[in-house]
């Protein structure tokens, strides 16, 4: 039997909603990611306590214990509480009744071992109780042990259940995973056809959450290998990410950066303007002949030390450091003229012919001529 040793254990929030819940007769148990990440020595964000107290008592019982309470998914069985200003998921036992591979109908359950087989890998299906007792269900903690996911039960049923258990599969083994269970590969591969049923905004957040792990090559590279990747990015390959992974010089970690290593058809996911605009940005400098002081001013530090990783992992070689101080210096430069600086005798669109004439001399000399030099040049 594990026990779990967590600071969160034990936090005022977590004794109050433990106290509002077990004073009341209801069972209280930590589960998912926050005991899966404790257990193996990872951080957690989210706190998560299922409890088999309805919904609606859930909230009363919050409410009486002068805790907010929000009904963010009640009709789902899921009420967030914020205790100490901490906040945790509340969510019933649950056991499934109709699923159509995109959504599920559930009934709530008094029993555990019902939420349980819902779930779907068994290490995310371990339940922690306040004093650290370690829950084990479905047998999670052999393969927490060994960093394997592996679905609970059969894998075709599994994912038929919920299609973006494919793309979490890979997810978790790119975040945690040691080895790819053999079983789960094989069946995220022959039902690989339902990526193409889910919303674009799902399959976007999974697949940038897959690309935020610290080296997700391994994973994308299975993906491609079990026909995945063709389906959620056309034209995609894993070619050159492994290579652009050890070329990064920027020590934040850039999924969109990643995404461009992969290339293909982005239409179907559904980016923000602000990772659109970056995609984009990598892109262009790929396909662009633009010296590195040029990518440097134009797209700043980071995305253009990215954009040279990225292209030389494209070609094969090796990353040059003095275009990586080149670039460096491009993102420092400020063009020391500006339009007020112009003659007079400018007007209308030939003053922003002049400063783009002016700034490219600047930028092809190195950034080195000064206002009067290039002033004098006109």
């Amino acid at each position: 039997m594990a026990n779990l040793e967590a600071p969160w254990l034990t936090s005022a929030g977590s004794l109050a909603v433990f106290a509002m819940l077990e004073g009341a007769g209801h069972q209280a148990w930590f589960v998912g990611g926050c005991v899966r990440n404790a257990l193996m020595e990872e951080p957690v964000s989210d706190l998560d306590i299922a409890t088999d107290a309805l919904p609606e008592d859930v909230m009363k019982l919050a409410e009486g214990a002068g805790l907010k309470a929000v009904p963010t998914g009640i009709a789902h069985g899921t009420v967030t509480v914020v205790s100490a200003a901490q906040t945790f998921e509340i969510t019933t036992f649950r056991r499934d009744v109709e699923t159509d591979g995109r959504r599920a109908v559930v009934a709530f359950s008094e029993q555990m071992e019902d939420d349980a087989r819902r779930r779907d890998f068994t290490v995310n299906a371990l339940y922690a109780g306040k004093s650290g007792e370690v829950r084990d269900p479905v047998g999670g903690l052999a393969d927490l042990e060994d960093r394997r996911f592996r679905f609970i039960g059969d894998p075709h049923h599994r994912i038929c259940e919920d299609y973006l258990r494919i793309l979490r599969f890979f997810r978790f083994f790119a975040w945690y995973g040691r080895d790819l269970d053999a079983d789960g590969l094989a069946a995220c591969s022959s039902l690989s056809e339902g990526v193409l049923s889910l919303s674009a905004e799902r399959v976007t957040s999974e697949m940038l959450k897959l690309l935020a792990a610290r080296d997700p090559a391994r994973a994308v590279a299975a993906m491609e290998h079990a026909g995945i990747l063709q389906r959620v990015l056309p034209g995609g390959s894993s070619r050159f990410l492994a290579p652009f992974l050890h070329l990064d010089p920027v020590a934040e970690i850039d999924p969109i950066a990643r995404l461009a290593a992969i290339g293909g058809d982005v239409s179907g996911l559904r980016l923000s303007r602000a990772d659109a605009k970056a995609l984009d940005a990598y892109r262009h400098g790929l396909e662009n002949t633009w010296s590195a002081g040029r990518l440097g001013y134009a797209l700043g530090e980071d995305q253009a030390l990215r954009v040279l990783a990225l292209r030389a992992a494209l070609f094969e070689h090796p990353l040059d450091p003095a275009h990586l101080e080149a670039a460096r210096k491009g993102a420092a430069s400020v063009l020391p003229v500006r339009a007020a600086d112009l003659p007079d005798t400018l007007v209308g669109p030939e003053i922003g012919n002049a400063l783009k004439i002016l700034e490219d001399r600047w930028i092809d000399s190195d950034f080195g001529p000064s206002k009067a030099e290039l002033l004098a040049s006109l």
